[in-house]
């Protein structure tokens, strides 16, 4: 039976993908310090195939037997923990990928990177290629997280080139469902949340920059294909359905049933002014394409916030 390690394992994308490899019939190690990560998130997978271990990445890690595929996926991935957080953000980014690569070469296993859209900062291509090299602030409050992850792909590559290790990367975009923290952060969260308790949307800006949203179930079935394939990458998944974050926000608050009401607040140094995938290569070399739109995503996500909520009031 293959083994997998996933660190951040406990975080919203990480247990997607602990459920689709034990789902698909591995055992699965879960690495986490749960400083976003939720142990409720896994609470329910934790037997006999599934190990949940708390441990920082950043320190020395050790898996016990053999391992077949390292997918490294922790970090702090939204800016309100980012910022809150950026010296272990750029920590994860080196030390942890440089311990997780050591653990993938020492193992003789497949290594598969969590990248991100933000590598290519506030882009100057639209939409944005694999081949864009990106317009990044390195010195800027958001570039803790950029950096982090463009020299975590680097360092991928220096492992796959120098060692032979065998390393897939996914530059991961703006992604959606359930699992996520309801403070979050990201324009999604926050605009659930405030929809389900009648709040005002708060929008950033005059809310016309844009965002692509990708439902997780999406994005999780693109890289478990990227997993098993031949092909390095980088390869970007999500979703090219391109929106306004005002029309996000209307969106979110039709489908919790209430009367869209917007309050503009001051743009975040560095906000990207627009995101949007080109997936040609995920279309032609692993046969991806999102399939679920963006109202029927938040049509599945909204009765999870819902149980969220309650719990939290409880």
């Amino acid at each position: 039976m293959p083994r997998a390690l996933v660190t951040g394992g406990a975080g919203f994308l990480g247990s997607h993908l602990c459920r689709r490899l034990l789902a698909e019939g591995w055992d699965v190690v879960c690495m986490d310090n749960f400083i976003t990560g939720r142990p409720n998130n896994v609470a329910d997978l934790v037997g006999e195939r599934f190990r949940l271990v708390s441990v920082n990445v950043t320190d020395f890690i050790h898996v016990p037997g053999p391992l077949d595929a390292v997918l490294h996926f922790a970090s702090p991935a939204s800016p309100i923990d980012y910022l809150k957080y950026p010296i272990q953000t750029l920590k994860v980014g080196a030390l942890g990928t440089h311990h997780a690569l050591g653990l993938a070469k020492e193992k003789q296993a497949r290594f598969l990177l969590a990248s991100t859209s933000e590598v290519y900062g506030d882009p100057q291509v639209h939409p944005q290629p694999e081949t864009y090299w990106g317009h990044v602030n390195p010195i800027g409050p958001r570039g803790v997280y950029d950096e982090a992850k463009r020299f975590a792909e680097a360092l991928a590559m220096a492992y796959h080139r120098s060692h032979g290790v065998q390393v897939r990367i996914v530059r991961i975009f703006n992604t959606f469902g359930p699992y996520m923290r309801l403070d979050d952060g990201r324009a999604f969260c926050t605009f659930a949340v405030q929809a389900l308790r009648g709040e005002p949307l708060t929008v950033h800006g005059d809310g016309g920059q844009t965002r692509s949203l990708c439902y997780v179930d999406d994005l999780i079935e693109g890289i478990w294909r990227l997993l098993g394939s031949d092909l390095v990458g980088p390869v970007n998944l999500g979703n090219p359905e391109e929106v306004t974050i005002l029309e996000l926000a209307r969106t979110v608050a039709r489908a919790a049933g209430v009367e869209p009401r917007i309050e503009l607040r001051p743009r975040p140094v560095d906000d990207p002014e627009v995101r949007r995938p080109d997936i040609t290569r995920a279309v032609n070399e692993l046969g991806w394409k999102p399939q679920v739109s963006l109202e029927e995503g938040v049509q599945r996500t909204l009765p999870w916030f819902r149980r969220a909520l309650e719990a939290d009031r409880a």
